[in-house]
């Protein structure tokens, strides 16, 4: 009767000492599955903010050849001359002595504008700079940085271009500006010559943004010509 017991008691807190691993193997997995959606829901958005940097441009571009068109076509239909003229009144057709409006998404569009289409560079650098400290807050200010970096650079300023890079990698780390910004710094320093800076930037680039395919494809050209 007592090894009856016995056997019975051993069988039970065997059988409670399975039931107790098989729960933690299945809580473990489930902690697993939860932190792998999670990663994948970062990746997504990561991809996302890195397709909406890459299309800002074309839309820019498109919305131009748009309102071009618009123009076109009002002439053709015969639009009065008094239209056009009051439309050119409305906005300022050129940078110089731009000032802002209240409105930082517009303000960023008309500027912007100018730099796709490679007009009136100095101007647009001042205009930028001027954007800066009028909107503190703005959402474009990663944008801005960027392109400021973009200018600078296409007028030999080299450290200016590394400054406005170098904020955009600080300040705004996830935006879809980043991974090239930081690019385009290793970029610099290769131009300077020194090869041992650029190849570290160029290895931060595929540690830090490794979902930025453009990015880290640029990086590794890069990485393969220094050796």
């Amino acid at each position: 009767m007592c090894k009856k017991l016995i056997c019975s008691l051993f069988l039970l807190l065997s059988f409670h000492s399975y039931a107790s691993s098989e729960l933690d193997r299945a809580v473990e997995a489930q902690g697993q599955l939860l932190t792998d959606n999670q990663q994948k829901i970062t990746d997504l958005q990561g991809e996302v903010d890195q397709l909406r940097g890459q299309l800002e441009e074309t839309t820019y571009q498109l919305n131009q050849v748009i309102e071009r068109q618009k123009m076109i076509l009002q002439q053709l239909d015969g639009k009065s001359q008094n239209n056009t003229t009051a439309t050119s009144n409305t906005a300022p057709s050129t940078l110089a002595n731009w000032s802002a409006t209240g409105n930082d998404k517009a303000d960023y569009n008309f500027i912007i504008q100018y730099v796709l289409d490679g007009k009136q560079s100095k101007d647009a650098i001042t205009a930028f700079q001027q954007y800066l400290k009028d909107y503190p807050k703005s959402s474009y200010r990663a944008n801005v940085n960027y392109w400021l970096g973009q200018l600078c650079y296409g007028q030999g300023k080299q450290d200016d271009a590394s400054f406005y890079y170098a904020t955009v990698v600080k300040d705004f780390p996830k935006s879809a500006k980043a991974a090239d910004s930081l690019y385009k710094i290793g970029v610099i320093f290769l131009d300077k010559g020194d090869k041992v800076k650029a190849k570290a930037i160029f290895q931060q680039v595929l540690s830090q943004y490794p979902n930025d395919k453009n990015a880290t494809s640029l990086a590794n050209s890069k990485l393969t010509t220094i050796g």
